[in-house]
């Protein structure tokens, strides 16, 4: 505390201020007034210097508090019961010590999400690669008959193509983690937007003889992003065609009430086991009964976007029986 030149100065200005105080005294009135000012003023003094003296500690002691949070420890508690601005400063101190631990909790997180997610980037990638790498090389020999070359020209393309499709997929999911993505706000016909994103599923559909049914009443909308969503629901599809044999059905129905608008896709297919519902919104999660080529993002990806758009997405299937997604949008989210 006698290092700081206010303290010092404070102490002289009190001093004198007794010393002329108590001569005024003296000379006004007598000796003994002069005294008990002087004595007064020494009392006064003394009460001031150990009061500022605690005040100091406590600031020091919010000083080594503050650098031990520098240092990550975020375990500390100053807060007490008092009221003061001492309390109130202990107070604020601790509330911000709470949002840095969150935030050093969250970046820990995300860092593990990183790591997770290039780990399992590099095994999607791994495969196809090493496969093209050994047919490169085939095709490189001058003794491959012309059926072999062609036919891995073809297989190389096959997983160039996969590539491309999770590169993208990969790109979009991060640009939606990161914020980047502007969803807008637009009035979105149900219909249409079916009708845009059936489209993509008809051939895999026609191959497999599978049929599509489509109900719901046209004036049917929500508030949302047209575009994106359309790209959510074409996963969902892509889903339900892989898992539904050939012969199978899938529809699609669409409503609307007070609260919000639904869609539900279902189809008749293998169904999902118990096991692995939890988790089908999970990145780069296979179920069981997953297929060879499954990547497990198209999922997440519908997950993303409709959660990040304010709307609910669910699942509800028996192995056997087929499955069906509900999707929801709340009328809240048309502000």
């Amino acid at each position: 505390m006698w290092r700081n030149r206010e303290i010092r100065l404070y102490l002289i200005i009190m001093i004198l201020s007794g010393i002329v105080v108590s001569g005024a005294a003296a000379f006004y009135l007598s000796i003994s007034a002069a005294l008990f000012v002087l004595f007064t003023s020494v009392l006064l003094i003394t009460c001031s210097l150990i009061f500022t003296n605690w005040r100091y500690r406590e600031i020091e002691n919010l000083s080594g508090y503050l650098r031990r949070i520098s240092n990550g420890d975020y375990k500390l508690d100053v807060r007490d019961n008092y009221e003061g601005e001492l309390s109130i400063l202990k107070s604020d101190i601790y509330k911000v010590t709470l949002m840095l631990s969150e935030q050093s909790s969250y970046l820990e997180q995300d860092k593990i999400k990183l790591t997770n997610a290039i780990s399992d980037i590099s095994h999607q990638l791994k495969t196809p690669l090493t496969s093209m790498m050994v047919m490169a090389d085939l095709l490189s020999g001058n003794k491959l008959d012309e059926l072999k070359r062609v036919e891995f020209t073809r297989n190389i393309r096959v997983q160039l193509e996969r590539i491309e499709w999770l590169v993208s997929s990969l790109l979009k999911l991060s640009k939606i983690d990161a914020g980047t993505v502007s969803f807008r706000k637009d009035k979105v016909s149900v219909s249409d937007l079916i009708e845009r994103a059936v489209q993509p599923i008809l051939i895999p559909m026609d191959i497999k003889e599978q049929t599509l049914l489509v109900e719901g009443d046209e004036s049917v909308n929500f508030t949302g992003d047209n575009h994106w969503t359309a790209e959510a629901l074409i996963n969902i599809l892509k889903n339900c065609v892989e898992h539904t044999s050939v012969g199978g059905q899938l529809s699609i129905s669409f409503s609307e009430n007070p609260l919000y608008t639904e869609i539900k896709v279902k189809d008749n297919g293998h169904g999902i086991p118990k096991e692995d519902l939890p988790y089908i919104f999970r990145r780069f999660y296979k179920g069981k009964n997953a297929g060879e080529d499954s990547v497990g993002i198209g999922l997440a990806m519908a997950y993303s976007i409709i959660t990040s758009q304010q709307g609910d997405i669910e699942v509800r299937s028996e192995q056997g029986a087929g499955t069906e997604f509900h999707i929801k949008f709340y009328n809240k989210a048309r502000t």
